[in-house]
């Protein structure tokens, strides 16, 4: 498959002067993007769990049930859209969560 070096659009050449048919970019020799791997090819790819991938602000909130002052915070809307949206907190200590309403 060739691409326009100029705008990125597929090159369907019909005929042997044919351009662009974006911009009418048209080049004296043949363009062709090569991939690295083979179409086909497997990989191995490696798998991240959820708990990994999670990045949450930490607050100076009190757990509630092991007294812990720090705490991770995130928002939900999960009341209708004109309500304002409920604050979850999680302890980083005993993993503890509860939730505030605004």
């Amino acid at each position: 498959m060739e691409f326009c070096p100029k705008c990125g659009a597929v090159l369907i050449q019909k005929r042997k002067n044919d351009g662009c048919p974006r911009c009418n970019y048209s080049a004296k020799q043949k363009i062709k993007i090569t991939t690295s791997e083979k179409i086909g090819e497997k990989k191995e790819v490696a798998l991240v769990s959820k708990k990994d991938t999670q990045v949450l602000p930490i607050v100076g909130e009190k757990c509630k049930k092991c007294g812990h002052d720090k705490a991770y915070f995130w928002t939900i809307q999960t009341r209708s859209g004109d309500e304002a949206e409920t604050k979850f907190f999680k302890c980083t200590k005993c993993e503890h969560t509860w939730r505030e309403y605004r």
